[in-house]
């Protein structure tokens, strides 16, 4: 989905910042009709996203509403009326990238009378005053659930003043707002499923500024799907802060709907269709959940568990609900009931008074598990957080980047003899598009999430088709393969 792999994490600045969702940004051109046709928008806007994949549907969301207010997506900056970021606060390296990025844009206010910056998301929430007054960056602060006021805090901007909504909703789930795809390859889209996060891990900053979570209409959820299997898009990712929770009643006919059922049904709409989710949370993923998985061959056989730590004391002083025995179990059970389940993990080093022994309890869970994949980085603490506020950050910022270095070499064997174990193999993969180190070469990625490429050669192949790939070779992060048939 929105993911770094392992060969992200060997540079060290990398792992500070996280995983690629916490450093990756993407410029947004929103495919709408006639978007060539300048006369067609007298005002543009120019997008980027920062995180994780709900920030990136969030930016969908925000292109239909400013769509609806006259706005054009564009990706020139010296063309963009209105220049929006959407933020992450998960890491500290993170803000610090989004900071720098605003005093880019400076220049462009400079030269542009009447352009306007705006900060959404999460950063926006936990800093809203420091941006606005402190370090004058920006017109707007809009949080995550204020995206519907969007055109009245532009004309407020518009009038010199300072702009602001961070007000988090216990309801707001945008179900009833069509996202626009934003640099899409029309073959995968996001399909958010829920909002904020209950769980209150101790390092975790999410639901201070995401609210708490509320799951969305289960019949919009599957109209959207099927108005995108209609377009041609041959993927979906379901996504929330903790999918399995999901849990929505349909009052009207007294019936709940859980996360497998959604499942389900969003399955059912064409076995053409694949579907994915993201992200679940050990505790909540149940039984039927995996059996659901099992029954369909469109649901893909991938699951991300993050562990976040080995050992059962860090793991009750992050709040995680689960002791390291209940977690193997837990894999043990994803083996059993999907026996080629793919695995992919979080794992935090150097969290507060970790030992060493501690972080060698990591390390075997690790090889335990064996992750196809893992997004690694070390402890940074989070203004906010229960852990800011009860724990001392003790652990010294060498020692974390030893951990962590140990902890990305054992990823690397662990992912590359995981992919070795697939040479010899025949896969179906979804073709998303070309090889970013050579377009003479498709890539699309299994059932396993497992990225693969293969030479196009003749066979009349293009994006979005399903095609069998047999794996003639690997590295740690990519399946090396031949073209087989349709």
């Amino acid at each position: 989905m929105y993911f770094c792999r392992l060969n992200y994490l060997k540079n060290m600045e990398l792992m500070d910042l996280g995983a690629k969702e916490h450093d990756e940004l993407r410029q947004g051109e929103a495919f709408l009709p006639f978007k060539n046709d300048p006369n067609l928008y007298k005002k543009h806007f120019f997008i980027e996203s920062y995180g994780c994949a709900m920030n990136f549907a969030d930016s969908e969301v925000v292109a239909s509403i400013l769509q609806e207010q006259g706005f054009g997506a564009t990706k020139d900056l010296a063309q963009a009326d209105l220049i929006l970021l959407n933020t992450c606060s998960v890491r500290e390296k993170a803000e610090q990238t989004i900071r720098k990025r605003l005093t880019e844009f400076r220049k462009y206010k400079e030269k542009k009378n009447g352009l306007l910056v705006g900060v959404l998301g999460c950063m926006a929430e936990r800093l809203k005053s420091k941006l606005l007054e402190e370090e004058k960056l920006v017109d707007m602060v809009i949080g995550p659930d204020a995206y519907r006021s969007l055109p009245i805090l532009i004309e407020e901007a518009e009038t010199g003043q300072k702009a602001v909504n961070v007000l988090l909703s216990r309801d707001e789930t945008y179900a009833d707002i069509a996202p626009i795809r934003l640099d899409s390859n029309s073959v995968s889209a996001f399909v958010s499923i829920m909002r904020g996060c209950n769980n209150m891990c101790s390092f975790c900053v999410v639901p201070f500024t995401r609210g708490r979570e509320r799951s969305r209409d289960a019949h919009s959820i599957y109209a959207e799907s099927v108005d995108l299997f209609e377009k041609g898009y041959k993927e979906i990712t379901l996504l929330g802060q903790n999918v399995d929770s999901y849990y929505w009643m349909d009052e009207p006919n007294a019936h709940s709907v859980t996360f497998a059922e959604l499942l389900e049904k969003i399955a059912l709409i064409s076995p053409l269709l694949r579907v994915r989710f993201s992200t679940s949370h050990p505790k909540d993923i149940t039984d039927d959940v995996l059996h659901t998985i099992a029954k369909y061959d469109n649901i893909c056989n991938y699951i991300h568990l993050p562990v976040q730590s080995g050992n059962n004391r860090i793991l009750q002083l992050m709040n995680r609900t689960y002791t390291r025995e209940w977690y193997k179990a837990k894999v043990d059970r994803i083996r059993e009931i999907i026996p080629d389940c793919g695995i992919s993990t979080d794992i935090i080093s150097g969290f507060c008074t970790e030992t060493e022994e501690d972080h060698q309890d990591t390390i075997e869970i690790m090889q335990y598990s064996k992750y196809d994949y893992a997004y690694m980085y070390f402890y940074s603490e989070r203004p906010g957080t229960l852990a800011s506020k009860r724990f001392e950050d003790d652990v010294p910022e060498e020692i974390k980047k030893k951990r962590l270095q140990e902890i990305v070499d054992i990823q690397y064997h662990l992912s590359l003899n995981s992919n070795k174990n697939d040479v010899g193999k025949t896969f179906r993969i979804l073709v998303d598009g070309e090889s970013k180190k050579d377009n003479r070469f498709w890539k699309g990625r299994n059932d396993q999430n497992k990225v693969a490429v293969f030479e196009k050669k003749e066979f009349g192949i293009k994006m979005g088709d399903y095609v069998y790939v047999k794996i003639n070779d690997c590295t740690k992060g990519t399946l090396l393969g031949a073209f087989v048939r349709f």
